[in-house]
């Protein structure tokens, strides 16, 4: 599955001033990594967000999300925003913001 490389790219301005940014190619996408703890990514024109598991239900609550359930099962604390929700400037910053906040606050993961 291809993903939004133009929706990357702007997540990617969003990440600009983080450290310990990194990218990995997952789930058909792009993941975008903080201390190795995955934050935000890109799968087709989704903007998956991961959120502390409590968050991420109260997020379920917002226009234009849906529980990730790539396995056919929802994975607790990741959201799907869909190309609707994430269109304006300000509420991908904001959705990509929580991703990374949340993964920023995890332990950092020591390369091996």
């Amino acid at each position: 599955m291809a993903f939004d490389e133009a929706l990357a790219g702007r997540v990617r301005d969003c990440l600009s001033a983080r450290s310990e940014l990194t990218e990995r190619k997952m789930f058909g996408g792009v993941a975008f990594m903080i201390g190795g703890n995955m934050a935000v990514g890109v799968i087709g024109d989704d903007l998956m967000v991961r959120l502390d598991p409590a968050d991420a239900e109260q997020a379920l609550s917002e226009p234009h999300t849906r529980p990730m359930d790539f396995t056919g099962r929802p994975m607790k604390g990741m959201i799907f925003v869909d190309s609707v929700g994430t269109a304006a400037a300000e509420d991908l910053a904001g959705w990509v913001d929580a991703g990374a906040d949340f993964a920023a606050s995890l332990p950092s993961k020591s390369k091996s």
